[in-house]
């Protein structure tokens, strides 16, 4: 591998993208094979593969995380990133859409199209990136690939075509774009050569002509509007290939070099410049004398290497000894090595060049998302955001090992740091650390590395639903707290009224003592023991909400009246109040936007009422997909994620927001008082 960055013309980056066991991972080796980078391809089931080294997708057998490679073929640096197919770890797969030009969908010829593969399809469509299908396993048995390249075709659009086509029963495949000639699996090569010049020069009004005066174009003058229609996604090749077998994996690399673009000839990323509505398109520039841009799009924090930022360069150069600034941060740090990754393996390089996705190390500032730049006029440069799905399975977290709870929130997030699709929340309603994934498999690969990599253990539980407690009408009370032992006594006694307030206004204290009953100084007091009532909850031990107390009279003694007489007056007071004024348990009702194939929508309504749920709307969406909206009590959704799962075959997603608080039936108040009174005994 040369020390120096190749010149831009000779890079070229590509995302592996698409659902679990298409084959990716083989892919990468098989690629990684052919051009000399490895000796002998590794193996998933043996756990010897580049990109998958972490020992959790050894003992797995598929990805976890995205990986990084390269390799050498006819003169070009390629770049490629392995990603993982399970849609709960998509926090690492789209984040590899920013680092490439071409996103490649890898699909499994004998499972057909999947959901993972759409999805990915969509986002890569978003972010404007060329395409390319890759059909892997095309000598599996029972495929029916004319098939299902018309499925493809019918799912992604008629630019889809063969840029080359399976041959000898899938033994080899042969080019469609530069022969005229020959014969394949699917029938004449000619057909195949034909639909993919006239796609391509339908751009160009020059080669339109000459094509139609002369038949045809020779392929090999084609590059310029080749690019245009690969950026324009007004052609997606499909490329045929066998990872196993080694077919098709030569001719897949001399597309990858002589016919994906380069990065000075796709689509410029989404930068902005500026924040909010303020914010301005710009584009960076693929000139490696320029100042530089670079994006951390993945990081990496082992706990033996340290931390690293993964870097694509869209602009300048990079080199050791560069002095680099994160975002809008003020102080720069230097660049000391600079690697390419093989995997695991770091190959340390003297220079990255716009189109070189390289990695730094030790950078503490580093975070995923962050613009690189050495410009102080570049300090408000970012991304256009992700449309990362949000997290809503949640579990609690608790360190086994008294004393940890520091530890605890330091190793988590470190884990929540290198996948933007974790989040980590200490919820003050319920004094628990909770995290946040995409489904149950993420969150259990989190627990699984917070064992084994970070040796830390820790107790799991479902989060306490964060219920609430209120009143209905308005009651009084007193109280009086009288203790005497012989030396200096307690005195306090506290007379109060309570009225309740609209759902969501709070709490409110009002002091209309007169005549000095209560001592001015002691008031505060008052206020401190009412909020102690408040914050503990009287019927159910949840907290008290929108409720008004309302402090009207009480007495004191000269001697014995103390501060904590009139905390534990004003205490007991509110208790006995909130016991007369017809208490009731709130519990929360959530927001939630469920998006799925449309075929799933019955099911999906049906539930969400038999969950005493509310649909509010339907909105149709891509590809025969519809978006239901609707309300729905916390309480009723926490294994919501696989019951998705099981009514839409795992192509369904939801997202969750607090909405309101509402009153939880009869029956649950019940059983929520009836426990407390358990628990209190």
């Amino acid at each position: 591998m040369p020390a120096s960055s190749p010149s831009v013309e000779n890079i070229r980056t590509l995302a592996l993208v698409g659902p679990g066991a298409a084959g990716k991972t083989t892919l990468a080796e098989a690629l990684l094979q052919a051009c000399g980078a490895i000796g002998a391809a590794g193996s998933v089931e043996r756990g010897s593969t580049v990109s998958d080294f972490d020992p959790l997708e050894v003992k797995a057998q598929h990805s976890l995380q995205s990986a990084l490679m390269h390799c050498e073929h006819a003169g070009c640096r390629i770049h490629l990133i392995d990603t993982p197919g399970a849609p709960d770890f998509i926090g690492q797969s789209l984040p590899a859409l920013e680092a490439v030009e071409t996103a490649a969908i890898v699909i499994n010829a004998a499972a057909g199209i999947e959901p993972m593969a759409r999805r990915m399809m969509d986002y890569a469509a978003e972010r404007q990136l060329d395409r390319l299908v890759i059909v892997n396993r095309i000598d599996a048995e029972g495929a029916d690939l004319p098939a299902l390249l018309a499925d493809i075709q019918a799912a992604f659009g008629k630019a889809c075509l063969p840029l080359n086509l399976p041959d000898a029963g899938a033994t080899k495949v042969v080019d469609c774009f530069y022969n005229r000639d020959g014969h394949s699996d699917f029938g004449a090569v000619a057909d195949a050569h034909r639909a993919l010049v006239e796609q391509v020069v339908e751009g160009d009004a020059a080669f339109v002509e000459r094509y139609l005066n002369e038949g045809d174009v020779d392929a090999s003058e084609l590059h310029a509007p080749l690019e245009q229609a690969l950026r324009e996604g007004h052609l997606i090749p499909v490329c045929f290939v066998s990872a196993r077998s080694g077919a098709g994996v030569r001719e897949l690399l001399d597309v990858i070099a002589r016919l994906l673009p380069n990065p000075a000839e796709g689509n410029p990323p989404d930068f902005l410049n500026g924040e909010g509505d303020g914010a301005e398109p710009m584009h960076a520039r693929p000139d490696p004398a320029a100042h530089v841009l670079a994006h951390v799009f993945k990081i990496s924090i082992d706990p033996y290497v340290g931390k690293l930022g993964f870097v694509r360069v869209h602009q300048g150069t990079i080199t050791p000894g560069s002095q680099l600034y994160v975002g809008d941060g003020r102080k720069p740090f230097k660049v000391g090595h600079l690697y390419l990754q093989q995997g695991r393996n770091h190959v340390e390089v003297q220079s990255a060049g716009p189109g070189d996705i390289c990695a730094i190390g030790k950078i503490d500032e580093l975070h995923f998302d962050a613009v690189l730049h050495d410009a102080a006029e570049d300090d408000h440069i970012h991304l256009k955001p992700l449309p990362f799905p949000v997290p809503v399975h949640g579990i609690a977290l608790a360190p086994r090992r008294r004393g940890d709870e520091q530890r605890l929130w330091e190793v988590v997030g470190k884990l929540v740091a290198e996948d933007p699709c974790l989040k980590l929340e200490h919820a003050a309603q319920t004094n628990e650390t909770i995290v946040y994934g995409l489904g149950e498999l993420h969150l259990r690969v989190l627990l699984e590395r917070l064992r084994e990599a970070h040796k830390f253990e820790v107790d799991t539980r479902p989060p306490r639903i964060p219920y609430r407690e209120t009143i209905t009408q308005q009651a009084a009370a007193q109280y009086r707290h009288k203790k005497q032992s012989g030396g200096a006594g307690q005195f306090g006694e506290v007379h109060l009224r309570i009225e309740p307030l609209p759902r969501g206004a709070g709490f409110e204290f009002v002091d209309q003592v007169k005549g000095g009953t209560i001592p001015g100084q002691f008031m505060p007091a008052v206020e401190k023991g009412v909020r102690e009532a408040l914050a503990e909850g009287v019927i159910a031990g949840y907290p008290v909400q929108d409720v008004r107390v309302i402090v009207h009279d009480g007495k004191h003694h000269p001697v014995d009246s103390k501060e904590i007489a009139f905390v534990t007056a004003g205490k007991r007071a509110l208790q006995a109040a909130i016991r007369e004024a017809r208490p009731v348990v709130l519990e929360p009702i959530a927001r939630i936007q469920v998006t799925a194939p449309e075929s799933a929508m019955g099911a999906i309504t049906g539930d969400l009422s038999s969950r005493r749920g509310l649909v509010n709307g339907t909105d149709s969406g891509k590809l025969g997909t519809l978006t239901v909206s609707g309300q729905a009590p916390i309480a009723e959704l926490a294994d919501y994620q696989s019951r998705l799962n099981a009514m839409t075959a795992g192509q369904g997603s939801y997202a969750l927001a607090l909405s309101h608080y509402e009153v939880v039936p009869p029956g649950v108040q019940q059983e929520l008082v009836g426990s407390y009174k358990v628990r209190e005994e």
